[in-house]
């Protein structure tokens, strides 16, 4: 297993984005939610953003690509590298933007977003409702990629995982 002790760059504790969710729903089906192309393009990315799933290869090397047109028009596209996945408790991958073929790129609206994040994610389940917990961090990053991370925090604890407790609620 891969904890983020172990990653590559040693992050201290003010680095990591932490955050956790409960959601009135089994683990198996937010697991479900986290892996399978239908469900992912249902909720994942920015609020008012259409997802298309490009690719997804459920296995440790495996990717998730795909694009999201922003509400002007704009195509991002994004991908996963799958590290680990133990259904349905964890999965690990490396987050990144991406070009239309996967390959490695910066983040079209801000230049010193870190080019990869390190994502684990955890699914535990008590009395039919699942926590969800995240923790990532910047890969090889430099210090202003940092620093842009470590600002970002707000905003990344909004949007997506209110579009997930809404597919959830609508979802068997």
């Amino acid at each position: 297993m891969l904890y983020l002790q172990d990653i590559e760059t040693r992050t201290s504790v003010e680095q990591e984005f932490v955050i956790s969710r409960e959601f009135n729903a089994p683990r198996a089906l937010v697991f479900k939610a986290f892996t399978e192309r239908e469900r992912l393009a249902a909720w994942w990315g920015p609020k008012d953003f259409k997802i298309r799933v490009e690719k997804l290869d459920l296995k440790p090397g495996g990717v998730f690509h795909y694009s999201m047109t922003t509400p002007g028009g704009e195509e991002w596209w994004g991908r996963f590298i799958y590290r680990e996945i133990t259904p349905p408790e964890r999965l690990v991958f490396v987050n990144s933007f991406s070009d239309d073929n996967a390959g490695l790129a910066r983040a079209p609206f801000a230049p010193t977003i870190p080019l990869e994040m390190l994502s684990i994610v955890m699914f535990t389940e008590h009395n039919g409702k699942t926590t969800v917990a995240l923790k990532a961090v910047p890969l090889n990053a430099t210090s202003e990629e940092v620093s842009t991370f470590v600002g970002m925090r707000e905003s990344m604890q909004k949007a997506t995982l209110d579009q997930l407790a809404q597919f959830l609620a609508n979802t068997h």
